[in-house]
């Protein structure tokens, strides 16, 4: 399995650079056709859910989407699949971004009952409590 960084996913997904764009989709068709998806760990899985929102202006809808095409493509093993898919169905609530509902669920998996934030949004969703200062 190889694993992929932030720049060849976001390649893949926006096609902005053409030469990079097919580098990144024949290099993960390749993969697949071996029998081998690409892994997609967290921390590329936000980063690329940032620059999506920020750099090109994905709406939640939209991400909600690429995360979903993500999480079903045998092209592709997502690092912690199911605490992602319950982060997607939460943050398609529109609650807060996705990081933020992605760290609450982690934590909740790995045994924490609440999430300690200063962040106002992320304290509305149920793994969070807000720590007043």
């Amino acid at each position: 399995m190889k694993g992929l960084d932030t720049n060849v996913l976001v390649r893949f997904l926006v096609a902005d650079d053409p030469v990079q764009a097919e580098a990144a989709r024949d290099f993960i068709l390749q993969e697949a056709n071996r029998g081998s998806p690409c892994f997609i760990n967290l921390v590329v899985l936000c980063e690329s859910i940032w620059v999506l929102e920020r750099a090109y202006g994905f709406s939640r809808e939209q991400i909600g989407m690429v995360l979903s095409n993500l999480l079903i493509s045998r092209d592709f093993q997502i690092q912690n699949d199911e605490e992602v898919r319950e982060a997607l169905a939460i943050y398609r609530a529109g609650a807060t971004g996705f990081a933020d509902v992605l760290i609450g669920r982690l934590n909740r998996s790995s045994g924490c009952d609440i999430t300690i934030t200063f962040d106002r949004k992320a304290a509305r969703l149920p793994d969070f409590r807000l720590l007043t200062e």
